[in-house]
């Protein structure tokens, strides 16, 4: 069989990084709307924009992570 006749070094039960990549998407979006907040937070008692910023960074950061974390959801 093809599958037999293996040249590279990959296992044949190769693991899956879902389950990593899962937990890293729930830390980063946990981490994300955290820091937005605090930013948020900061530029309005500061009143300086390199907070504001700072919480659009960490903000569309949650947003990635939450979107990787519905696709994980999707293909589960």
């Amino acid at each position: 069989m093809w599958l037999r006749d293996r040249e590279g070094t990959e296992p044949v039960n190769a693991r899956s990084p879902v389950r990593l990549r899962r937990v890293l998407s729930v830390i980063a979006l946990v981490a994300g709307v955290a820091l937005a907040a605090f930013f948020a937070w900061r530029a309005k008692v500061t009143g300086e924009e390199v907070w504001s910023w700072e919480a659009v960074i960490a903000a569309a950061v949650a947003l990635v992570a939450a979107g990787d974390i519905m696709l994980l959801r999707r293909r589960k």
